[in-house]
């Protein structure tokens, strides 16, 4: 099981505790029956998974973040960029431009990226 790949409910389920975290239990059973008509016992064993891959924590009745969904998002690029391209980027943007040209503000956006990590 790869820790960046998640089903897409797995994903909608996890940007709801990241966007509502920490979050009691409680509070949480009711929005996944709001938003997603699950039944107490599907949060708790979707959330189960969830703790299981260290992304989140349920302590006492309350459900924490325990890697920011910044960090998740940027490992998930990281291990598709390592499974599909050796880890290069500059082949992704090759590979990424062939069919989609960037614009100019696309453009100035990664030269400031590129110059703001430059060792």
């Amino acid at each position: 099981m790869d820790k960046y790949k998640l089903g897409d409910m797995e994903q909608k389920f996890a940007d709801l505790i990241w966007d509502h975290a920490p979050i009691k239990m409680r509070a949480l059973i009711l929005l996944c029956q709001e938003h997603f008509e699950w039944k107490r016992t599907t949060t708790y064993t979707m959330l189960k998974r969830l703790c299981n891959r260290g992304m989140f924590e349920n302590s006492d009745g309350e459900v924490k973040v325990l890697i920011a969904k910044e960090d998740f998002l940027a490992g998930k690029g990281e291990e598709f960029l390592e499974e599909t391209f050796e880890g290069s980027l500059p082949r992704f943007l090759a590979a990424f431009t062939r069919k989609k040209k960037l614009s100019d503000s696309e453009i100035l956006e990664l030269q400031k990226l590129i110059d703001d990590h430059k060792e």
